[in-house]
């Protein structure tokens, strides 16, 4: 593939629905209108109806024919999640891609609406909520992209006995590298199921690198921490990449003809930290088929969702 790889190469999309979540801010407001441009209809679901209508007013004035619709979901609320598929299936909406972006990180310890780790609820849970009942309003060449992070590397590795933090010290950070090693397993454990049927669906995954976002802060203003703040900008400024490059691996493995199903993209360059997407790899426990199929049944368990079973 090319090493400069850029949104310039994005095919024609118009006649395309896309999904993509947290479409207000950071690499989802980039994957939005990298899509728009490119002439899909994004559909943003967000969990604030504000900031989704800031960011879309952002983004017609830089793609004027942008067709851009906004949606309420909040992932950390089964009940939203649910709500937001029905919508979509009251309309009859046909769904060729569907990223699975939003996410939260290193908050502080918290529980969803429905009693889950705010992390893993939110980043996984929703997220697998979400895509099951969205299945079958994908067309037949669909792709699925959920994005992960490097820091799927960071955890010693998922406690699915105690997959909330319940029996523990909580550990921030781990947590999030809990959630997103979790992206990693439901991808991967996606792939297999869907291969299973015959179906044609694309199941892909992407990680942006270190890329300087709002995500960033949220801790640090949920903390109402100065110092995790100052840090965090600096970090920003001094090694991230900009949010617009972050967004690329999610937008090559959404539209990119070289993509397979199972394939796992991020930046080119040292440590995975910033350039152009190409094709990486991850740790073996985010390929291992037992820990999936476990973390599948026990997804399905906790939020009352079972598909391709």
């Amino acid at each position: 593939m090319s090493q400069t790889w850029t949104e310039d190469q994005i095919p024609d999309l118009c006649g395309k629905t896309v999904v993509v979540t947290g479409a207000n801010s950071g690499l989802g407001l980039n994957t939005t209108r990298g899509l728009a441009a490119a002439g899909a209809k994004v559909i943003m679901a967000c969990r604030s109806q504000h900031k989704a209508e800031a960011a879309a007013a952002e983004i017609r004035e830089a793609v004027p024919q942008a067709e851009l619709e906004i949606h309420s979901l909040d992932l950390s609320n089964l009940s939203s999640v649910a709500d937001f598929a029905k919508q979509l299936h009251d309309s009859k909406t046909q769904i060729d891609l569907l990223i699975n972006n939003a996410g939260i990180m290193a908050v502080p310890f918290g529980k969803t609406a429905d009693g889950f780790e705010m992390q893993i609820g939110t980043n996984h849970l929703g997220h697998f909520a979400l895509t099951g009942q969205l299945l079958d309003l994908l067309s037949a060449d669909a792709r699925i992209v959920n994005v992960a992070s490097m820091a799927h590397r960071w955890t010693p590795g998922i406690k699915l006995d105690d997959l909330n933090w319940e029996r523990r010290r909580y550990k921030r950070w781990q947590a999030y590298g809990d959630s997103k090693l979790a992206n990693l397993l439901f991808t991967f454990e996606l792939q297999r199921r869907l291969q299973a049927t015959g179906s044609s669906i694309t199941v892909a995954a992407a990680h942006p690198g270190y890329a300087a976002t709002h995500l960033q802060y949220v801790a640090a203003e949920q903390k109402q921490s100065r110092l995790e703040k100052w840090v965090m900008a600096a970090a920003n400024k001094l090694v991230a990449q900009p949010a617009a490059m972050g967004a690329l691996p999610s937008l090559y493995a959404a539209t990119s003809s070289d993509i397979n199903s199972g394939d796992y993209i991020g930046p080119d360059s040292f440590q995975q930290m910033r350039g152009h997407p190409t094709k990486v790899g991850c740790r073996k426990e985010a390929r291992d088929p037992g820990l999936a199929t476990q973390l599948w049944s026990l997804s399905e368990q906790l939020t009352d969702i079972n598909y391709l079973n």
